[in-house]
């Protein structure tokens, strides 16, 4: 249930007639009363003796019995109270309950004194109501309102659980404002699955994403075809900027412009460079690298920069924390710009969702979450990764190790009552799984056909390490169908030099795997991670002792790929 307090107006006849006429694009449909001050206002809906001029003056007559000097300028307050698609449709004897619940919350009525305000609820639909009082009260003397929008939200959080409608997550005034009705008719009448707003915040978001100046920032907004107008003081100073779509325009043919606060709360200028000012001279170093490698290499990054923060979140301060959930964001929006299409769906999805996790009142303390934003800026520049082989393998290191930390920010919200922030953390978490999916099949079915192909003692050797590794969890990984996966990766980072048991416990003691589906696939991209072993790989499994191949290749240099680039890209 959600109930909106609209700008107060001037004319109660003005909103009476749009509340009982046939609406913008007709969708009004029987419009009459719920509900009144008295219970015995005349409905111009249902009465043919009634008419709106005669129901204006009743509600008008507290207002017009003061002083002019004492009348508010703006006397007709308006709430509208709409459920969600998904809920049952409400009678109108419960919609009627809702307008007195309602009005009492927000300070238009009093029962109990007996000297409200005069109110009546208009139903039109069957989905919402409109409620409209004037105000001044039986007494003479002006509601209280302070607060109400607080108070009629708190009232809708407890009629939700009594009608049994969805329940909503309690707001705390972060999150990025909502399409009006208007900007939403507008989309659809242009043939637009999104709003305008909700276009250019998200291309907004996208070259916010890594960027390190105002010009860089600027730049990704001009490429993306945005018209931008930037705000500049007289003494040459840029105070802030708005973008607007090309073919978004208003009645007189010009561009609606949005300024970055009216898209989100963290998109207006000063809270861009915030994340800018702690960036560390010369912090873009990234290695050059070749086209065929790129992609791979920033996702490698993106995903140890995500187990960093994975592992730091639990046990640092909030606003460290915020700032690791914040970055958490760029990584995603750039990781959905540059990803194959076969996963691109599924990840923006996740990014739209995390959009509100990003933002609390916890403060962002600016400066720790570099390596997160530095990830960010490599994806971005790595341009759209292929989707196969390496490029692809990497893109489900990086979701995989994403899903974890962005459930471990659930997780942190939630123990801070951020309930939106928890639920939409959530949400983008099942975009990730289900974008996982898709990204991982190819590696996988890869390491699990090299597992086929190990010998009958390698493969022995890689349960006995399993047991030694993880002994309570060992009989449930062997009965995973990634089990194969693992063992050959297991003896990939033996044939590496590494201590296998040693590796296993400690990627695996880093972080919890309860909210893992197949324990084995985390594992797998944990330690191939840790172990700078490819992610995606199809030659034969190593054979010998792991000591004999680490000596052999302690005494010859790794050996180039045929395009030049080292096999170990991290």
């Amino acid at each position: 249930m959600i109930p909106k307090i609209h700008k107060r107006g001037q004319r109660t006849i003005g909103l009476l007639y749009y509340l009982y006429g046939p609406g913008n694009y007709e969708e009004h449909t029987d419009p009459h009363l719920v509900a009144s001050w008295d219970d015995n206002a005349p409905d111009p809906g249902r009465d043919a003796g009634a008419t709106l001029k005669q129901l204006q003056r009743l509600l008008d007559q507290p207002v017009d019995a003061v002083d002019a000097t004492e009348r508010p300028k703006k006397h007709v307050w308006h709430l509208s109270v709409r459920n969600a698609a998904e809920d049952r449709i409400l009678t109108d004897e419960e919609w009627g309950d809702v307008a007195r619940r309602m009005v009492a919350a927000s300070g238009i009525d009093e029962p109990e004194q007996g000297a409200g305000c005069r109110w009546v609820a208009v139903r039109h639909a069957d989905d919402h109501i409109h409620i409209i009082a004037t105000l001044v009260r039986e007494d003479g003397y002006k509601p209280k309102l302070n607060n109400d929008a607080a108070r009629v939200q708190a009232q809708a959080r407890a009629l939700e659980k009594e009608l049994g409608l969805r329940q909503l997550n309690k707001g705390d005034g972060t999150a990025a404002k909502r399409p009006t009705s208007a900007e939403r008719h507008k989309a659809q009448r242009h043939g637009r699955e999104r709003t305008a707003r909700e276009e250019l915040r998200e291309t907004v978001r996208d070259a916010v994403a890594g960027a390190t100046n105002e010009e860089e920032f600027f730049n990704r907004l001009a490429a993306a075809d945005l018209l931008i107008h930037k705000r500049v003081a007289p003494s040459g100073d840029l105070l802030g900027y708005k973008v607007a779509l090309l073919d978004d325009l208003n009645k007189d043919g010009k561009p609606v412009y949005y300024p970055g606060a009216r898209l989100a709360p963290d998109l207006s200028l000063p809270r861009i460079r915030e994340r800018w000012s702690t960036d560390p001279p010369g912090h873009d170093d990234a290695p050059a690298r070749s086209r065929p490698h790129r992609t791979a290499f920033a996702r490698r990054r993106a995903a140890t920069a995500a187990w960093q923060a994975l592992i730091l979140i639990d046990h640092s301060a909030d606003e460290v924390a915020a700032a690791f959930i914040a970055a958490t964001g760029e990584v995603l929006d750039a990781l959905a710009q540059t990803s194959a299409a076969y996963t691109r769906r599924e990840l923006r999805e996740a990014a739209r969702a995390f959009e509100r996790a990003s933002r609390s009142h916890v403060r962002a303390e600016r400066g720790h979450d570099h390596a997160l934003r530095q990830a960010a800026r490599d994806l971005v520049r790595s341009g759209p990764a292929p989707g196969r082989g390496e490029d692809g393998a990497t893109t489900a290191m990086v979701i995989d190790m994403l899903f974890f930390l962005i459930t471990a920010a659930a997780h942190w919200h939630a123990k801070r009552d951020h309930a939106q922030q928890a639920a939409a953390a959530r949400q983008a978490a099942e975009h990730l799984r289900t974008a996982y999916q898709h990204a991982a099949v190819q590696p996988l079915n890869a390491l699990d056909r090299r597992g086929r192909k190990l010998s009958r003692p390698m493969r022995q050797r890689q349960t006995t390490v399993l047991h030694q590794a993880l002994p309570e969890l060992a009989e449930r990984i062997l009965a995973e169908p990634g089990w194969r996966a693992l063992a050959a990766t297991l003896a990939d980072a033996a044939a590496a030099g590494h201590d296998p048991a040693a590796l296993l416990t400690d990627v695996a003691g880093r972080r919890e795997l309860d909210s893992a589906e197949s324990l084995s696939d985390v594992l797998v991209w944990r330690l191939r991670r840790a172990a700078g072993l490819p992610a995606y790989t199809t030659s034969s499994p190593p054979h010998g002792r792991p000591a004999e191949r680490a000596g052999r290749r302690t005494q010859q240099p790794a050996q180039p790929t045929k395009n030049g680039s080292p096999r170990q890209l991290l």
